[in-house]
């Protein structure tokens, strides 16, 4: 009898390595979409491998440097796209792409490659993090934020981001609603069901595993909530999705 899998977490899932992916472009989707996102910290533990050693890259050209300034340059107009459909001005975008894509054109060696590859995506990613938290003022909500996305792997209440800040549940409530558009429980749902999205997508994780790493209190009632949203079953979902070939944040919703 072969041994019980071991029950995932959602901070598994953000800390993953590539071998859960099912094929060998869904790492790089994954980077692009965390870039996306403004998560500064991990994209800085992407960052590990250089880039001129990355493994499994295409022959562009016979020179190995020249090749590396094709596949660079490749990376950062798909990273300028993703940013885009998050957010950030097409001017801004494409102002930092032309930027780069000087700065590898005189790149003389493959280092260089490196260096400039991993400067460009921690300066997208800083500009993503700052347009996600422009609209925010508070430090109250900027602290339930950063938890939320920290735990969405458990039951989060208001009153423990009330606890949190130090401001009465109702006080919370409405500074909340005020600044984000949502109320608590709207944004931790929004937040788990992107989440559930991507590890649909991303990832070989069965829907009962993906329900219950994001604390939902039952598969069915995570089926339910994502049709709500979708109009769609996680089955449907995952399988339309990855059929169609989609990358993260052009995701059929």
């Amino acid at each position: 009898m072969p041994a019980p899998r071991k029950k995932i977490s959602y901070q598994e899932f953000l800390h993953r390595e590539y071998v859960f992916f099912r094929a060998p472009l869904a790492p790089e989707m994954d980077f692009y979409g965390t870039i996306r996102s403004g998560n500064l910290r991990k994209v800085k533990s992407l960052l590990s491998e250089p880039f001129h050693e990355k493994r499994g890259l295409g022959v562009l050209s016979e020179n190995h440097l020249q090749n590396l300034k094709y596949h660079l340059t490749i990376t950062i107009a798909l990273i300028a796209r993703f940013c885009i459909d998050g957010g950030l001005s097409q001017s801004e975008a494409y102002n930092l792409s032309d930027y780069y894509i000087r700065q590898a054109d005189e790149a003389r060696t493959p280092e260089e490659i490196s260096d400039i590859h991993n400067e460009m995506c921690i300066h997208y990613t800083k500009q993503m993090q700052s347009l996600q938290k422009s609209s925010i003022t508070s430090k109250a909500v900027n602290t339930c934020i950063n938890y939320i996305y920290e735990n969405l792997h458990t039951r989060i209440t208001l009153e423990v981001l009330a606890s949190l800040t130090n401001l009465s549940a109702p006080y919370l409530s409405r500074l909340f609603k005020k600044e984000t558009g949502y109320s608590v429980s709207e944004y931790i749902q929004t937040k788990k069901i992107e989440t559930a999205k991507s590890m649909l997508v991303s990832s070989d994780y069965s829907i009962a595993e993906i329900s219950a790493s994001l604390a939902f209190p039952s598969q069915s009632y995570f089926t339910n909530v994502l049709k709500k949203d979708c109009g769609m079953t996680p089955k449907q979902y995952r399988t339309l999705n990855r059929s169609s070939g989609r990358m993260p944040g052009t995701l059929l919703n």
